[in-house]
This record gives structure tokens, C-alpha cells and sequence, in this order.
């Protein structure tokens, strides 16, 4: 259960200020497809950043923007329900938008209840009208999605921001919880909370589902690259694929996954050896390219092991980062000239390197006048 409080607010009460949030995108660097089945992940925070703006609504009425996804000023129902006769488009970009919505409400009208006898507590739980802006474009390249985890990102900046316009205080691990919850409602129960857990603590972590993220520390002695590999690629639909492969060759995808746990299981320890944790990712892209062969699910393309070649003539290793797909995928390479000559090399095959700030600070905002 998630032991929030409502800050008491003494009536009258002064006009709302504006408020505003943002959270990291992420790249998972090692654990892909295990950390479903419980095994441990590392993930890193970017510095392209979804930023979260809440203001008084000026009409009156709920309203909604995300001005890179084509709505703008979007009127909204009571206490900022979806309106009918949206297109499915307009659906699927607005659903984590929704479910953190009806999370934070219901949180909100919890604590509420838990301190009805407060007399500093105001006893409704509706919410003023509010106009509310997301911008996930810095997750973006060309207008497609880099597979930086934005759906992730915004779930956590709407959870932090909603909870501060409805009075509601959450500490970082509670506001995880239930931007998870949200957000995994979003994507019809997919989801390991990964993602969201990078987007709240920032920085390297460990995550496991079930536990709490662990902030680990890089090798000096390596770099990390981002590299684009085609269009972004459809998170639920490929770990669907591996789902459907897992319903008819159980024992194989088990086999599978034991490879992948057994592997995710030695990252943490790995990164005191920048030797071990490369051959550690070599290892991981085998063992994903593996269950990808059994389950066809499109997770390693004909690009994908192009630049795992390419990537081990030049001393690196790359490996598909998340879902894999079309996504980004990482250039792991020792600092100064071994990454400067992999560098070239992948320019030269036309692999474009994503100039991202890795390990980049978790959930940030607050209000301001």
C-alpha cells in the first residue's frame, strides 16, 4: 500500500502555481528480456528529458497538450477523463496520460479519507480544472522515437506532477510504485518497471522487479555509445512475439531465458572488470540473437549483427539495448582512441551516433510563481 499524505491546506487558499516536472529517458544496458522473468537489469538515465507543465486551466475545464504528438488544448472531461470520439492515434498517445490520472486520483482520495478528521484537510477530492502540457520531443530523432523509454519518463514527470496539484506528497519509492502501476495498466499488464525506475532515481542503477533500484557505478575505463539503428520499434509487439514463442515451446523459451538470467545475473559484478563486462555484452547480444532465432520476434535484425561485426573488428562490442528492433542500440568500447577509431567505423557504415548524457539525474520539479 502506498503510505501517502495530502499536505494540509489551509482555506482560503491561495491561487495554484504553476508546476513543473521532468524525468530522464533510459537505456537498458544489460538484462533485456530476463529482467521480465525476475532477473536483475542495469540501466542508465539520459539527459533527454520529458518535461511535465501544470497550470490553472484558463477555460475553466480540464485540458491536455503534447504539442509534439499532434493535440493541443485538448478539452477533457470531469476531473480530466478522456472525452469520447478520439481517434485511436489520439488514444494510444493519451493512455499513460490516463492511468497515471486515475492512479494519482485515487491515491489522492485515499489519503483524503485517511485524514478526514483533519480539519486543515479540504474534504473534497475533485481537483480545479487544469491544463496540463507533456513534451517528449528531446526522446525523439526525425519525429520518430528512439526507444529512450518517453511512455516511461512521462508516466513518472505526470505521476510527481499530478500528485503536487492535487496536494498529495509521495517519497521517491512510493511515486515509483505508482507510476509503474500506471504505466504497466498502460501497456495492457507489459512491463518490468525498468524503465520507470530509471526515469525516477536517475544515474546507473540495478533493478530487479520486486526490489529496490540499486545505484551502481561505471567503469571509468569505458564508454558508451547510442546508436541508431532504424525506426523505432513497438515495445508490447515484440515482447508479445516472445510471449507467443513462450505459450508454444515452453521448454525452449525457458532454455532461453536461463541463458539470458544466468548472464544478467553476472552484470553487477562484471563492472569492476571493464574486460569481463565487454565480453559479458558480446555474450548477452549471442544469447538475445538466440532467442530471438526461436521466437522470430524481430528483437536482432540483419543490421543489428552488421554492427555486432563491425563493432569486434574495431575491439567494441554492440548489442541491442531494450526491446531491440529499431530502437538504439549501445557501442561499448575502452576510453580515448579504441572509441574514437570504433567511432569512425561505424560513421563510415552510416550508423549514426545519438550525442547522449549518460547517467543523468532522476525525477526533478517543483512549483514556481
Amino acid at each position: 500500500m502506498i503510505m501517502a499524505t495530502t499536505q494540509p491546506t489551509p482555506l482560503p487558499t491561495a491561487p495554484m502555481p504553476t508546476i513543473r516536472t521532468s524525468a530522464p529517458g533510459k537505456l537498458f544496458l544489460l538484462g533485456e528480456y530476463a529482467v521480465l522473468e525476475g532477473a536483475p537489469a542495469l540501466l542508465t538515465a539520459v539527459d533527454r528529458r520529458v518535461e511535465v507543465t501544470i497550470d490553472p486551466s484558463p477555460t475553466g475545464s480540464w485540458q491536455v497538450s503534447a504539442p509534439n504528438l499532434g493535440i493541443r488544448a485538448l478539452g477533457l472531461g470531469t476531473d480530466g477523463a478522456l472525452p469520447a470520439g478520439l481517434s485511436d492515434r489520439q488514444q494510444a498517445h493519451l493512455r499513460v496520460f490516463d492511468e497515471v490520472r486515475v492512479a494519482v486520483q485515487t491515491a489522492a482520495r485515499q489519503a483524503r479519507e485517511l485524514q478526514q478528521t483533519d480539519p486543515r484537510v479540504r474534504p473534497e477530492t475533485s481537483t480545479p480544472p487544469l491544463a496540463i502540457t507533456i513534451d517528449s520531443s528531446a526522446l525523439s530523432r526525425g519525429g520518430h522515437k528512439l526507444g529512450l523509454g518517453s511512455s516511461a519518463a512521462a508516466a513518472a514527470a505526470l505521476t510527481d506532477a499530478l500528485a503536487q496539484a492535487l496536494g498529495l506528497t509521495l517519497d521517491r519509492n512510493d511515486l515509483f510504485h505508482l507510476a509503474h502501476a500506471a504505466h504497466r495498466s498502460a501497456q495492457n499488464g507489459a512491463g518490468s518497471g525498468g524503465d520507470v525506475a530509471a526515469s525516477v532515481h536517475g544515474g546507473l542503477i540495478r533493478y530487479a522487479p520486486g526490489t529496490a533500484a540499486v545505484p551502481l557505478r561505471w567503469p571509468e575505463e569505458l564508454r558508451i555509445s547510442a546508436v541508431v539503428t532504424g525506426e523505432g520499434a513497438l515495445t508490447t509487439r515484440l515482447v508479445g512475439r516472445v510471449a507467443d514463442y513462450a505459450a508454444v515451446n515452453p521448454a525452449q523459451h525457458r532454455a532461453d531465458l536461463d541463458r539470458l538470467t544466468r548472464l544478467a545475473e553476472a552484470a553487477e559484478a562484471a563492472l569492476a572488470d571493464p574486460a569481463d563486462f565487454l565480453r559479458l555484452a558480446s555474450d548477452y547480444f549471442d544469447a538475445l540473437s538466440a532467442l530471438d532465432n526461436h521466437a522470430r520476434a524481430g528483437i536482432v535484425s540483419l543490421r543489428h549483427r552488421e554492427l555486432h561485426a563491425l563493432a569486434e573488428r574495431e575491439g567494441g562490442v554492440f548489442k541491442t539495448s531494450g526491446a531491440g528492433g529499431g530502437d538504439v542500440g549501445l557501442a561499448f568500447s575502452y576510453a580515448g582512441e579504441p572509441t574514437e577509431r570504433l567511432a569512425g567505423a561505424l560513421a563510415r557504415a552510416g550508423a549514426a551516433i545519438v550525442p547522449l548524457g549518460l547517467f543523468a539525474a532522476g525525477l526533478q520539479g517543483g512549483t514556481a510563481s
